[in-house]
């Protein structure tokens, strides 16, 4: 056991442990994030009158699209990453103004969050937390180049300024959820920046009552509150989806009652293929497949935050660190959710539930965190090392003649001595 521990141990502490830990926990996740939302929407597509591949279909082109855009992001130089900051950020904020306007935003479930471009729906909301995270880790490393984070003005400003613009932009449409992240990201870059405590109790109050005037000003807000911790029905029906959230999650057991063959998507557990999917999860495969997610979404924690502490860069650290908060604060609120610990938000289980937009937003920040891996000093030392016995190896193969691998003949037979 010891050397086994000692052999783990050895390996995470390798210079490109980190960067494989995002691809392999990154892609685990996706990979098993189809497969359950191929099962988890069998029943809806059939209700729906849609071809059984349907979700699964459209999940899929978000993956393959999502895929490409982590593969140009994590050989992106750092330089051009940067210079796209500004122009993404305004890009962003101009879809957000578009969704606001009636009859181009389109509504879903009583949020405006979507803009219809025919033959794809795009949620901009999602490309808001990917558009923070860079523009705050790039405005933050520009000031303490000039030494201006000591003074409280510019370590708040335009940072909260500018994170107050997109949570209001994106509360204009309902969207509850997101803004809870973009606000545990805020804290997040603060955190990372070394703001004194009093600032921290200072905004998180006001963090408190802005999110508890807009939780009572809004009944369905209200509602879903008194849900939490619920383990009895309820005549009204208001906490219907969270109470068949945890039935589901108990009827898996330990392995489950297999793929496909989970009952409370039959209807009773809505949105079972998006919110819900880690419910649905914990029915089909069990306590042994719930741990599973959970721990591949420690792994990918684990490995943000490596990357945020092994760099002196001072913007790969902290866009790496907001990067990590985003993705572990969201899935946090959606596994909250599913185990009736918080209210219901409305956000999907990054990497894993079903929604386009979520999917491309989430493997860009996994392409950027590649990046960033592999611009620590001992990645890029460890690249240069291996490059180097490679074109070696290369140059000896063309250089060394190849060995003859014809067989010799064979001897022949001794004459007999008459």
């Amino acid at each position: 056991m010891a050397a086994f521990r000692g052999r783990i141990g050895y390996l995470l502490a390798r210079p490109l442990a980190p960067y494989y830990l995002i691809l392999g926990a990154s892609m685990l996740l996706v990979v098993l994030g189809l497969v359950m939302v191929f099962s988890s929407s069998q029943i809806l597509v059939m209700q729906r009158h849609l071809p059984i591949t349907f979700f699964f279909r459209k999940q899929l082109v978000a993956v393959l699209l999502g895929g490409a855009m982590l593969l140009v992001l994590a050989r992106m130089p750092l330089k051009l990453l940067r210079a796209l900051v500004y122009p993404a950020l305004c890009v962003v904020i101009g879809a957000l103004v578009l969704v606001a306007i009636p009859g181009i935003g389109q509504q879903v479930n009583g949020n405006r969050n979507w803009i219809n471009l025919g033959f794809f729906q795009i949620q901009p909301s999602e490309f808001a937390k990917l558009a923070l995270v860079l523009w705050g880790a790039d405005l933050l490393a520009r000031k303490q180049k000039t030494g201006l984070l000591d003074q409280w003005k510019h370590l708040l400003v335009p940072l909260v300024p500018g994170t107050l613009l997109l949570m209001m932009l994106i509360m204009i449409g309902g969207d509850m959820g997101t803004t809870m992240i973009l606000i545990a990201m805020l804290f997040g870059l603060l955190w990372m920046v070394g703001a004194p405590l009093r600032l921290f109790g200072a905004t998180l109050g006001i963090a408190v009552v802005a999110c508890t005037a807009l939780i009572i000003t809004v009944p369905h807000r209200l509602d879903r509150l008194a849900c939490i911790g619920v383990t009895k029905p309820d005549p009204n029906l208001n906490c219907f989806q969270a109470l068949h959230g945890l039935y589901a999650l108990a009827a898996g057991g330990l392995f489950g009652s297999g793929l496909g063959a989970g009952v409370e998507k039959w209807g009773q557990l809505p949105e079972a293929h998006t919110d819900f999917i880690f419910a649905a999860t914990g029915e089909e495969l069990g306590l042994v497949g719930t741990l599973s997610v959970l721990g591949l979404f420690a792994a990918l924690g684990y490995a943000g935050i490596r990357v945020a502490i092994s760099t002196k860069d001072p913007f790969v650290r902290y866009a790496a660190g907001a990067a990590t908060t985003w993705i572990m604060a969201q899935a946090m609120i959606n596994l909250g959710s599913a185990l009736g610990l918080f209210p219901i938000a409305g956000v999907p289980l990054p990497l894993f539930s079903y929604g386009g937009s979520a999917m491309l937003s989430a493997l860009c920040a996994i392409g950027v965190l590649l990046c960033f891996a592999r611009s620590t000093p001992g990645a890029r030392a460890a690249l240069a090392t291996r490059n180097k016995n490679t074109r070696l190896r290369t140059r000896l193969a063309r250089v060394l003649p190849r060995r003859r691998t014809t067989a010799r003949p064979a001897p022949r037979p001794a004459r007999r001595e008459r």
